[in-house]
């Protein structure tokens, strides 16, 4: 199914490795069942959470940079803005063919260009221009709201057009915060904001689900695909976090860099809270000071960057190799499902990943900084996946469909 599908089909035969499973994924004659983790209806949703969830992030990210003064960076946000809206545009098309994708992407970019009007209106102090984007954007939620509701029965126009006029409202929160430098509101709005991409990520999954139940088989709405997507949104959104905090450091804007690395710690706790729900409170408390001291390894790397300190940056890359190892072990002894070698070797790539962003950061090559971090972040799927079906086949009477 074109892009989108392939990069979670990918993953989706990542997690049969890791789980020991047979058979097709079909569920057809003479086949294993799928897990309702894998099904085709929970792909979709995990899939069209994670892409929106990216489109706040990165419209953040280009705001952030155009408020701030920084044009390059401004551009290669936007750019990765772009490259995620296409990806989106993508999505739509393998539901409801080229025609569809030909006509949601300009309609999904005028929502994206009249955001930029606001920001410029905001850093001008131009109220009527202002005036005229809010008004703008809220017509167009009249517009997405028509768009969906012709493709799909099962999405009426009003309440499509009233959950994305809130997308709109929670962007402006992140706008109106980082114009006054309010770096901690603006990362806690950017939160906000990208949570609330379900509320529509959701609903779009399981109408779809309904009008097509042969192409997607299973209940999006099970607690597995849950699950599964509430780990993939979280474990996204800790690069992201991770690579705004290292790009701030290595700008020299400690006052951001603080507000990140707060909303770091925040998401920090949330995968942990994750873990808990599982595996109880004692798993909990001791995963948070284990996944806490990678962030802490990246920090020494990130530092060891800025001054061009080898040995610092060395030191700090086999810490990272050694952590994947601990991390691996964790894993592994709490779930018989997760080999520790696979994990560890999963983890590694999400560390090398990172570094890679960091590089390209300290560089000040900022479109391969960006591309670094949605190829980073597309990666932590590999790391969802597994553990999602891991939990699900450990513990299949909590997660049934």
């Amino acid at each position: 199914m074109r892009t989108f599908m392939t990069t979670v089909t990918a993953a989706a035969a990542a997690a049969l490795l890791l789980t020991g499973c047979s058979g097709s994924m079909s569920g057809g004659h003479g086949m294993a069942s799928p897990s309702t983790s894998t099904t085709g209806a929970a792909t979709l949703r995990t899939g069209l959470n994670t892409i929106f969830a990216e489109h706040v992030v990165l419209a953040s990210a280009a705001t952030g940079a155009a408020l701030d003064g920084r044009d390059a960076e401004f551009k290669a946000a936007a750019g990765a803005l772009d490259a995620s809206s296409v990806a989106i545009g993508q999505a739509i098309g393998s539901v409801y063919g080229k025609d569809a994708e030909a006509a949601f992407l300009p309609l999904w970019r005028r929502h994206i260009g009249f955001a930029v009007d606001y920001t410029t209106g905001v850093a001008a102090g131009d109220r009527a221009k202002q005036d005229k984007a809010v008004s703008d954007l809220v017509a167009y939620s009249q517009d997405f709201g028509a768009f969906l509701a012709s493709a799909n029965p099962n999405l009426p126009k009003s309440v499509v057009a009233e959950l994305v006029k809130h997308h709109v409202v929670t962007l402006k929160d992140v706008i109106d915060a980082q114009a006054a430098r309010d770096h901690g509101r603006a990362y806690a709005a950017m939160r906000t904001a990208s949570a609330h991409m379900a509320m529509i990520a959701d609903p779009l999954a399981a109408a779809i689900a309904k009008q097509f139940p042969d192409r997607f088989p299973g209940a999006s709405t099970s607690v597995s695909a849950g699950l599964r997507t509430t780990l993939n949104v979280a474990l996204r959104e800790h690069v992201y976090l991770a690579a705004f905090a290292t790009g701030a450091a290595l700008g020299g804007r400690d006052a951001e860099f603080k507000a990140v690395a707060n909303a770091l710690d925040a998401n920090s706790v949330a995968i942990a809270q994750a873990i808990g729900s599982v595996y109880g409170k004692d798993a909990e408390a001791a995963f948070l000071p284990l996944w806490r001291r990678h962030i802490g390894f990246a920090v020494d790397y990130t530092t060891g960057v800025a001054p061009g300190d080898r040995t610092k940056q060395d030191r700090a890359v086999s810490d990272l190799v050694a952590y994947s190892q601990d991390f691996g072990a964790f894993l592994a002894s709490a779930n018989p499902n997760l080999p520790k070698s696979v994990v560890a070797d999963l983890v590694k790539h999400h560390v090398v990943t990172l570094k890679s962003v960091v590089d390209a950061q300290a560089a000040k090559d900022y479109a391969k900084a960006y591309g670094g971090e949605r190829t980073a972040a597309g990666h932590m799927q590999q790391i969802a996946d597994p553990l999602a079906e891991a939990i699900v086949k450990q513990f299949p009477d909590r997660y049934r469909g």
